[in-house]
C-alpha cells in the first residue's frame, strides 16, 4: 500500500520529469530546424561564391540590389495574407487549405499593385545602372517564384514539421547554387544572362516545394475569413516591406549615391553578414511560435536580456571567425571577395545588431502587434536612411564608410529596443 508521506515527494518529481521532457522535445524541434539553416549556409556559401566570382563586382552589386529590392516588393504579393495563413498552420491546421486558397485568390489581385510599385522603385534606384528587363526577371524570380517557395516553408514550420521544412530549405537552396554553378559554365557570363538561369532555379524550387512539400488539403474559398484578417495582413505587408527596406536601405543607397563597384564590395561584405543571421532566424521563428501560444514568456528583464546577449554574441563570433579566416587566406572566396576581404573584420558589430533589429520585429509578431510593428519599422527606415545618406555623402574612404556602420547600426538597434519593448508593456493581441 503507498504510503500518504509519498506523494508529496513524487510531485516534484513529476515535475522535473515532466520539464525535462518538455525541454526534450523542443531541443528535437529546434535540432530538426538547425539542420536546414545549416544546410542552407553551406549551399547560400557555395552559391555566394560561384556568382561573386562568375560576375564582375559591379554586375555583382547591380543583382545583389535588384535581388533586395524583390524580396522587399515580394511581400506585396497577397497583400501579406501570408501571416494568416502561418498562423493557421500554427494554431488551426485544418483550415490550411482554406488558407492556402485566400492566399492564391488574393495573390493574383495583388499582381497590378506588385507591378505599379515595382516600376516605381526601378525609376527611383536602378534606371541608370539595371536594364529594365533584367530587374524585372529578378523581381519576377523573387516575388513569384520564391515567395511561394517561403510560403511552403512557412507553412511546414507552422505544422511543427521541421524536418520537412529543412529538408526543403537545403533542396531550394541547393537549386540556385547549381544555378549559379552552371552560370558559371555559361559561354555568357553577364547579369542579362544570369536573370534568367535565376528563374529557372527559383522556378525548379518551386516546382519541388508545392510538388513535394505542401500539405494536401481540399482549396475551399471563403471569402468571410479572409476579409476578418485582411486589415492585419495588409499592416504585416507594410510591415514586411518597411522591415526589408530597412534592411536593404543601404544597398540602394550606396548603388544610387557611391555607383555600382562600391555597391559589389558593399554587397559582398552584407553578404556575408547574412550569413551569420541563418541559424538566428531559427531560433527567432521557434520563439515567435511559442509566443503565439504564451505571449508574456519574455515578460522577466533577465530572459529579455540573456536572450539578446547570446544572440549579439553568436552573431559577433560568427563574423569574427570569418574575418581571421580571410585574414590569413584573403582568396579563400575567390578573386572578387579578396578585394573586399580586408573590410569585412571592420563590420565586426554589424551582424549582431542587425540580428537584433529583426529579432526584436520578430517578438511584435508573434504578439499580434501587427500595426505598431510597421509604424516601429517604419521609423527605422526613416532612420536608416537619413544615417545612411549622412555616412555615404561625408566619407569618401571605404575602410571608414565600412567603419562607420558599426555607428549606425548601434543607432538602429537602440532606437529598436526602446520601440520594441515600450510596445511589449501593452497586452498583446489575440490570434
Amino acid at each position: 500500500m503507498t504510503e500518504t508521506s509519498d506523494i508529496p515527494q513524487r510531485r516534484p518529481l513529476a515535475r522535473i520529469g515532466a520539464f525535462v521532457t518538455e525541454r526534450r522535445g523542443l531541443v528535437r524541434d529546434y535540432l530538426s530546424a538547425i539542420s536546414g539553416a545549416g544546410g542552407r549556409l553551406v549551399f547560400s556559401l557555395a552559391y555566394f561564391i560561384a556568382l561573386a566570382n562568375t560576375l564582375s563586382i559591379a554586375e555583382f552589386g547591380m543583382f545583389a540590389t535588384a535581388s533586395a529590392a524583390g524580396v522587399m516588393l515580394s511581400r506585396i504579393l497577397a497583400f501579406g495574407f501570408i501571416s494568416a495563413l502561418y498562423r493557421t498552420a500554427t494554431i488551426r491546421p485544418n483550415l490550411i487549405g482554406t488558407f492556402t486558397a485566400g492566399f492564391l485568390l488574393l495573390g493574383v489581385i495583388s499582381l497590378p499593385l506588385l507591378a505599379a510599385a515595382s516600376y516605381g522603385v526601378y525609376l527611383i534606384f536602378f534606371a541608370g545602372t539595371v536594364p529594365l528587363s533584367v530587374f524585372a526577371a529578378i523581381v519576377f524570380a523573387e516575388a513569384l517564384l520564391w515567395r511561394p517557395v517561403e510560403v511552403a516553408l512557412i507553412v511546414n514550420n507552422g505544422l511543427g514539421k521541421f524536418g520537412r521544412a529543412a529538408l526543403l530549405t537545403i533542396l531550394a537552396t541547393a537549386l540556385r547554387a547549381v544555378g549559379a554553378v552552371l552560370f558559371m559554365l555559361a559561354a555568357q557570363r553577364t547579369i542579362g544572362v544570369w536573370s534568367w538561369y535565376y528563374i529557372g532555379a527559383n522556378a525548379a524550387s518551386l516546382l519541388v516545394a508545392f510538388g513535394f512539400f505542401y500539405p494536401r488539403q481540399r482549396l475551399r474559398l471563403r471569402l468571410e475569413l479572409y476579409l476578418r484578417r485582411l486589415a492585419d495582413s495588409i499592416y504585416v505587408a507594410g510591415a514586411e516591406v518597411l522591415f526589408y527596406l530597412q534592411m536593404e536601405f543601404d544597398k540602394l543607397l550606396v548603388l544610387a549615391i557611391g555607383g555600382p563597384h562600391l555597391a559589389g564590395i558593399y554587397a559582398i561584405i552584407m553578404r556575408l553578414v547574412d550569413l551569420t543571421a541563418i541559424p538566428i532566424r531559427t531560433f527567432s521563428m521557434m520563439l515567435a511560435q511559442r509566443m503565439m501560444r504564451a505571449p508574456e514568456m519574455l515578460s522577466r528583464l533577465a530572459v529579455k536580456s540573456g536572450i539578446e546577449g547570446g544572440v549579439f554574441l553568436v552573431s559577433t563570433l560568427a563574423l569574427a571567425a570569418l574575418g581571421i579566416v580571410l585574414h590569413f587566406f584573403p582568396n579563400a572566396l575567390g578573386k572578387n571577395v579578396a578585394e573586399a576581404a580586408p573590410l569585412v573584420a571592420l563590420a565586426i558589430l554589424v551582424p549582431g545588431l542587425r540580428n537584433l533589429v529583426e529579432y526584436q520585429a520578430e517578438l511584435l509578431f508573434a504578439r499580434g502587434q501587427t500595426a505598431v510593428r510597421a509604424l516601429n519599422l517604419g521609423l527605422l527606415a526613416g532612420l536608416k536612411a537619413v544615417l545612411l545618406t549622412y555616412v555615404l555623402t561625408t566619407i569618401a574612404d571605404t575602410p571608414n564608410l565600412v567603419l562607420s556602420l558599426n555607428i549606425v547600426f548601434l543607432l538602429l538597434y537602440l532606437a529598436s529596443m526602446l520601440l520594441t519593448y515600450s510596445a511589449m508593456r501593452r497586452p498583446a493581441k489575440a490570434i
